[in-house]
């Protein structure tokens, strides 16, 4: 089977905004934003295809955009929580799942 990715899409929004809050470089957060939704965006483009590629790097940004968004109301780390969860959901269902499904297939 190989290997799930909603661990890193979800993984790299939390560790990009650790490593921005930590060292108060938002742009070292960025690079870890980037690098995790670019492996991410290359595993799904093979595995699920360009539309569900499209949908998951939108449903990236958006939960990015969002966690800015709703920061005041849950808190900083509440809103990057809410963000990655989102993004881990739908990479699990947009992805994941049907990897998940064919190798148990084959098994």
């Amino acid at each position: 089977m190989r290997t799930p990715t909603w661990p890193v899409a979800s993984g790299s929004l939390i560790i990009g905004f650790a490593v921005a809050q930590g060292t108060g470089v938002r742009a070292l957060g960025g690079i870890v934003l980037v690098a995790g939704a670019g492996w991410c965006a290359q595993r799904w483009r093979r595995s699920a295809g360009t539309g569900r590629t499209v949908a998951l790097v939108l449903v990236y940004l958006g939960a990015f955009v969002g966690s800015h968004l709703i920061h005041e109301q849950v808190g900083a780390w509440g809103a990057v929580l809410i963000a990655a969860s989102v993004t881990g959901l739908a990479t699990w269902a947009l992805a994941d799942a049907a990897l998940a499904r064919s190798a148990g297939a084959t098994a």
